[in-house]
């Protein structure tokens, strides 16, 4: 793979972090996102596939159809199950393994203290 992303300052969960993004029509990738807490890069792929989601039911106005109580998941309004495209996600977890994709993907690498966010 080519350098065809960049690293760049972020916040992840109010939590300071870097981010992957593409700076090339040629990148697999939407984006990367590093969470300092799990301590993942997750890799959003341009592939696309289809997943089910739990969606809110709307109403006829598009409104979120609400239910009498809170339901057992703490959520106030009704979901259905729905069969959506979604951008295929990678996620790498290991120190080492995220530290050899980030020095060939981002074009600077070198120049951007990423691993500070990295516990080896």
């Amino acid at each position: 793979m080519t350098e065809t992303m960049r690293i760049v300052s972020s916040l992840w969960n109010d939590t300071k972090s870097f981010r992957l993004i593409p700076i090339s029509n040629d990148c697999p990738y939407v984006e990367g996102i590093f969470d300092v807490n799990l301590q993942v890069l997750v890799l959003i792929s341009k592939n696309k596939k289809q997943s089910y989601h739990m969606l809110p039911k709307l109403d006829d106005n598009g409104d979120s159809v609400k239910t009498r109580s809170k339901r057992a998941n703490g959520k106030d309004f009704k979901e259905e199950r729905r069969l959506v495209d979604s951008f295929q996600e990678y996620y790498i977890i290991e120190p080492q393994d995220i530290i050899d994709f980030v020095d060939k993907c981002a074009d600077n690498a070198f120049i951007f203290d990423y691993k500070q966010f990295i516990k080896q």
